[in-house]
């Protein structure tokens, strides 16, 4: 007897970040044929090694170009939108975007889509950032009101911009200044927000409409994270913070080259990042978080004095 021709999912920016552990999550727990829609095809061929050619596609798809994203999903038994951007063009992206992949899926007749958002989404928002990804989601529930929306906090990992790029700058500054030291953060493993969203396609019933906020186990302040990096990297540079004032007047200036703050990052700092009271999160699909003390040495060994070939930094007991 012909077995069947396994389910065809379309990962748009599944070469990213993120995306990279969603399609080792999908490939391992639902045995899913892959199409990776990615605006550079070739940034994602690292990912032929999840399986053979016939269940890994790589397409080039912008998720600003509508033409294309319709031709991406055609075929499809479900979506998985993670494209985001955060800086100049996130309305088109962000946005506008994702109300393209979600009209594009429903005029496909795909049966599942999963919209991958963030905590803090509000199309009222204070920040650019906020309102972008809130009026992403609004775009995505008018076009495809059964989708899942999963809204993760920080996400850190081996080839993340937060601990490595924090590790880089402790490794090189005697003082370090922490910007908005008391904003909190619920950081979350990237292995365990690719559970997530793979759960939600692979049993899409048990999931779909639904909104999931993800964080990790640990509450922290913006001090206490990058004093959590600084021991996983094993660096002791001493940290200061930074008055609001003076963050503030940094922000102003962050529309130039190599700025290390933007204004909308800071407006965005203003508020905590944390999953709400009464959200549905990482418990709801049987996932005990990880938490970044327990991973983070592994990858941020390289910021050591000595690099790999140094004592590693100490684990948690437990």
């Amino acid at each position: 007897m012909r077995e069947a021709t396994p389910r065809l999912v379309t990962v748009f920016g599944g070469g990213g970040f993120i995306g990279r552990y969603v399609c080792e999550a999908l490939r391992r727990g639902g045995g899913f044929r892959l199409r990776v829609a990615q605006r550079d095809p070739k940034s994602a061929y690292f990912l032929r090694p999840l399986g053979p050619l016939s269940m890994i596609d790589i397409v080039r798809a912008d998720v600003t170009d509508p033409a294309s994203v319709a031709a991406a999903v055609d075929g499809a038994e479900a979506v998985v939108n993670l494209v985001a951007l955060m800086g100049r063009g996130m309305q088109a992206v962000n946005a506008d975007g994702a109300g393209h992949v979600a009209r594009a899926a429903a005029d496909a007749g795909v049966k599942t889509m999963v919209h991958v958002s963030a905590i803090g989404a509000d199309p009222d928002g204070a920040s650019l950032y906020a309102r972008s990804k809130g009026q992403g989601e609004d775009a995505v529930r008018a076009a495809f009101p059964q989708a899942t929306i999963i809204r993760p906090s920080l996400v850190f990992g081996p080839e993340d911009q937060l601990t490595n790029r924090f590790a880089g700058l402790l490794a090189m500054l005697p003082l370090y200044p922490v910007i908005a030291p008391n904003t909190r953060f619920q950081p979350v493993y990237v292995r365990d927000l690719a559970k997530a969203i793979a759960a939600t396609t692979i049993d899409p019933a048990a999931h779909r409409g639904k909104t999931y906020e993800i964080g990790g186990p640990e509450v922290m302040t913006m001090r206490e994270l990058t004093a959590a990096i600084a021991a996983a990297a094993g660096q002791s540079t001493e940290l200061v913070d930074m008055p609001d004032f003076a963050a503030s007047l940094l922000s102003r200036f962050g529309f130039l080259p190599f700025a290390p703050l933007t204004r909308d990052q800071w407006i965005s700092l203003q508020s905590d990042n944390v999953v709400g009271p009464r959200a549905h999160g990482l418990a709801a699909f049987g996932i005990d978080p990880v938490p970044l003390a327990a991973v983070a040495p592994d990858w941020l060994g390289r910021f050591r004095q000595g690099g790999r070939f140094a004592s590693p930094a100490p684990r948690p007991a437990g």
